[in-house]
């Protein structure tokens, strides 16, 4: 499967004297693109001498041991092809010591064309702009998209119709390895429960030396359970006493930060459509993808407002744009999405079977007088649209090119 949307991105950055950065979640597909990567530069003419490729997790190779010998590989490499220009694909570079460093060496010393992957996006964007001085560019790679998800489906000759494939994806979510070992069910849910608790332990844990793993597991165990909800530590706290656990405040807000970092959690800020203002409290929170929430407790269904909700935020950001939870005096709106000088104001639900339920769900977008897109989305296959507020259901809507 080619991740058309991410090649797009890297196409027009191939040869430019800049270092391509890959984040994202762990398991997401990023050693994928990478894989993309190299095909890419074959494919355009560049000798498989010229790319040095390396797993900076793995102990198979010597060189990957500390940045030294890694800066010596490179030089060896570079002196086998009598200087020619270099492309270096490094995984998970934040795992060798002194990586900031290394990477600035490569790029006075040798002519190279750097892509690097890394699972901890603030790490990443913060040193590479302290060393680097903006010669970086970051995408971030998420987990299957639902047109990314519908698409390899297909390929596998899967008929169901689209409305069935959501449903599957409502569930599983769309981490790629999911489907191309072709599980389901318990061993799916096995699989996610896993990357789950690697991303708690080796992307958080031990990256910022958390000693309670119990409790900051705990923690992102809950933040998991409300995604779609305002965030609220009262809250938190109430539910670790349940569990005879107690966490200090600035422990859940660093915690919080941490599962930000790590590409775990996504953090929504609320917008005040009336004062024109960012709010800096009762921001929601949303999973990078998920089917962690389904593998940890079994309920995407049953709670498909919050799901439907977290997969169109999810989407939303992939695309590219700063998304915000909007309010307008009493009422809330789900998304206002900004690109440039472009916006969107979207409004998420399940069904609206009854009129109450499609005037509660238009009433807030309503208020709005500006002329930017209104949209309206559920699952409802009827056209519900109305006073310039337009009616999508919300696989369709998800399944546009453009927005």
């Amino acid at each position: 499967m080619k991740r058309g949307f991410y090649i797009e991105k890297i196409m027009p950055l191939v040869d430019k004297n800049i270092i391509k950065v890959f984040t994202g979640i762990r398991r997401c597909g990023k050693s994928y693109i990478m894989s993309m990567v190299r095909d890419l530069l074959v494919a355009r003419g560049v000798s498989v001498k010229q790319i040095v490729e390396a797993n900076f997790e793995s102990k198979k190779m010597d060189f990957v041991k500390t940045a030294d010998l890694a800066f010596s590989h490179v030089k060896t490499q570079s002196e086998s092809v009598g200087g020619k220009r270099l492309y270096l694909l490094f995984d998970e570079i934040q795992e060798l010591d002194g990586w900031e460093k290394f990477l600035n060496a490569l790029l006075v010393d040798f002519d190279v064309d750097i892509y690097i992957t890394g699972s901890n996006a603030k790490l990443l964007s913060g040193e590479l702009a302290t060393y680097l001085g903006g010669r970086y560019v970051e995408i971030h790679v998420f987990p299957l998209s639902f047109s990314e998800y519908l698409e390899w489906q297909r390929m596998k000759g899967n008929d169901m119709s689209v409305r069935d494939v959501f449903r599957h994806y409502v569930r599983e979510g769309g981490m790629p390895f999911v489907q191309d070992a072709g599980i389901s069910g318990n061993a799916a849910m096995s699989y996610l429960s896993d990357v789950f608790g690697s991303v708690v332990v080796k992307d958080i844990a031990k990256r910022h030396r958390v000693r309670d793993i119990d409790l900051l597991e705990r923690v992102l165990t809950y933040l998991m359970l409300e995604v779609g909800h305002v965030f609220s530590a009262a809250s938190v706290k109430k539910y670790l006493r349940h569990e005879n656990r107690d966490v200090a405040l600035e422990t859940l807000y660093n915690y919080l930060k941490y599962a930000e970092e790590a590409c775990l959690l996504i953090p929504l800020k609320r917008n005040d459509l009336i004062g024109k203002k960012l709010l800096t409290s009762q921001e929601k929170l949303y999973a990078a993808d998920h089917g962690f929430r389904e593998a940890l407790f079994g309920s995407n269904e049953a709670s498909i407002d919050q799901i439907l909700e977290n997969i169109v935020a999810v989407d939303l950001v992939r695309r590219g744009y700063a998304v915000s939870v909007g309010e307008v005096g009493a009422k809330e709106v789900d998304f206002v999405a900004e690109k440039g000088n472009g916006k969107l104001y979207l409004q998420v639900a399940y069904l609206m079977p009854t009129e109450e339920i499609r005037q509660r769900e238009f009433s807030s977008l309503l208020k709005i007088k500006d002329n930017f897109p209104k949209y309206v989305l559920s699952m409802d296959e009827v056209d519900f649209s109305r006073d310039g507020i337009r009616h999508c259901p919300i696989s369709e809507f998800l399944l546009r090119d453009t927005l």
